[in-house]
């Protein structure tokens, strides 16, 4: 890591366009060398299936699906993977750079800081194990790769995506908390086989500030927590 202070960005609720784009534009302002390193946390308000960079693949008929009279959204991330519904989850962003090794060592390094938060919350999470079959299924919860989080039983909590610049790096992720198993099934086509819903008796206040102290022991690092400015806003608006 090349800072031992990184940025903070409070949580926010926001359409996914605007969530994908405030991402783009904060690696851009890291890589050019304005911003430290930052975290942040999100979610998706409307509902919002997010398709991976290079996702071609997907039912046509997401692109009009509607769920108790609202549409869902449909929103390319910049990085890679296969689509996500954001639908009662916490999205985790980190932006950093000069982290060594390969693309799997660096999302197992930044990683860290979520396995030790959950670990805090009482839940244990260790890597997924499925080969390169996945890039069939279009849903990214059908299967976990090295890069995903499931629980002891199996079930998939948190789903990740990077994107590399140069030595900069964007990860973010999908923390399913409370689906709703029946806009899941609308959407994928099956049933959520997940046994357990994770995180339903945790409020996101709570999670948050657990993982805020576990990437601050992880990364060994301090936080000022920071809003996006006016200028900022502008800037992201604008672009």
């Amino acid at each position: 890591m090349t800072s031992q202070t990184w940025r903070l960005i409070p949580f926010l609720s926001a359409d996914g366009e605007l969530q994908m784009k405030i991402d783009e534009w904060l690696l851009k302002q890291h890589q050019s060398g304005n911003y430290p390193p930052i975290l942040r946390f999100y979610s998706w308000s409307p509902s919002a299936i997010s398709l991976g960079y290079h996702q071609r693949k997907y039912p046509e008929d997401w692109q009009n699906l509607i769920w108790k009279n609202q549409k869902i959204d449909l929103v390319r991330r910049p990085t890679g993977g296969r689509a996500v519904l954001h639908e009662n989850d916490l999205t985790y962003a980190v932006i950093t750079s000069d982290l060594s090794g390969s693309r799997i060592e660096a999302y197992k390094k930044i990683c860290e800081f979520l396995i030790q938060g959950w670990g805090n919350l009482g839940v244990e999470l260790i890597y997924g194990t499925a080969g390169r079959g996945y890039i069939n299924n279009p849903n990214c919860f059908g299967t976990a790769t090295g890069a995903d989080l499931i629980t002891v039983d199996g079930s998939k909590l948190i789903g990740s995506a990077q994107l590399r610049r140069g030595n900069v790096i964007l990860q973010h992720g999908s923390m399913r908390l409370k689906p709703d198993r029946e806009l899941f099934k609308k959407v994928f086509g099956e049933e959520l086989l997940d046994r357990v819903v994770i995180g339903e008796d945790l409020e996101i206040e709570k999670i948050i500030a657990v993982l805020i102290d576990a990437a601050r022991d992880c990364f060994g690092i301090d936080f000022e927590e920071k809003s996006l400015s006016d200028d900022e806003w502008e800037d992201i608006l604008n672009k």
